[in-house]
């Protein structure tokens, strides 16, 4: 893909798996993929992993959720003592799949870095006027780690081990744009599957997107209440359309719901070609 905003599409989507990558599999399942320069930091680990065949594995030993969980961690602190990852403080829980059983929790920093699947929130706030459809955009904060100075959703947010999809997004909503909880509850999923599979610097990210709409009231001003938004504008969806079109100034998996966005709301024209691409590419992940 390449071009307007199938190249977004194809950011998201520059591995196929497994390229060089070692399937790691736990409680009978492949649950990440491993870039060798970690695989071999984690064999030097030798009371914790096995190799199986082609593959690498968390010890069989390791039967129950809360010993994998504890396994991992000691081998997380180990690859962050030799600056292999970044521990965040944050548990995800992992799964073979979106969809499947929770067998263990990691810090959400080591979620790349054992290629494990993780999943997030991306509310696109609405607001329906005469002169057509707005959407409140973020500013994301300069100092952020990652897409600093970009634009945002209203409210995003990875999901915590133990919550849901819809419990994520009224934490998120109210910790980062003041958006009281029983509006927040209005939100609505849009249904459509949304991924990709991804290399980059933190290592392999195996994403599934959650989206919502929420229409919201002209009354309705969004606040930062942390330090993840600079600030909030609400921009005609035209307007925005035209920055993902365009430009690059869009945090790069934001692109993707957004894309959807304009897909259900007849922005891009539905039953055309590139109609069609655009919706095979947005359900490529996990």
């Amino acid at each position: 893909m390449a071009g307007g905003f199938r190249r977004h599409i194809a950011a998201c989507n520059n591995l196929d798996l497994p390229g060089n990558l070692v399937a790691f599999r736990m409680a009978g399942a492949t649950v990440g993929w491993l870039a060798p320069p970690i695989m071999e930091a984690l064999a030097s680990e030798p009371a914790l992993f096995d190799r199986q065949g082609s593959a690498f594995a968390l010890a069989a030993r390791f039967t129950t959720n809360a010993d994998r969980s504890a396994a991992l961690a000691d081998a997380a602190r180990a690859l962050a003592e030799r600056g292999l990852l970044r521990l965040r403080g944050e548990a995800f829980d992992v799964r073979a799949g979106p969809d499947g059983p929770v067998v263990a929790v990691l810090d959400r920093g080591a979620i790349p870095v054992f290629g494990i699947v993780a999943q997030g929130v991306h509310l696109n706030g609405l607001v329906r006027r005469a002169e057509g459809l707005q959407v409140w955009v973020g500013f994301r904060s300069r100092h952020k780690a990652i897409a600093p100075g970009q634009l945002d959703h209203l409210v995003a947010g990875g999901i915590p081990a133990g919550l849901t999809a819809m419990q994520t997004l009224v934490k998120e909503a109210a910790e980062e744009a003041s958006l009281p909880p029983e509006l927040a509850a209005h939100a609505r999923p849009t249904g459509t599957r949304i991924g990709y599979v991804m290399r980059n610097e933190e290592g392999v990210r195996r994403d599934r997107l959650h989206a919502f709409d929420l229409v919201l009231p002209n009354s309705f001003v969004p606040r930062p209440q942390d330090d993840e938004v600079e600030r909030f504008e609400l921009w005609p969806a035209r307007r925005l359309l035209e920055a993902v079109r365009d430009g690059d100034e869009v945090k790069f998996n934001v692109n993707l719901v957004l894309i959807d966005l304009f897909l259900r709301e007849g922005l891009i024209p539905a039953g055309s070609a590139e109609a069609r691409a655009l919706r095979e590419g947005l359900a490529k992940g996990p």
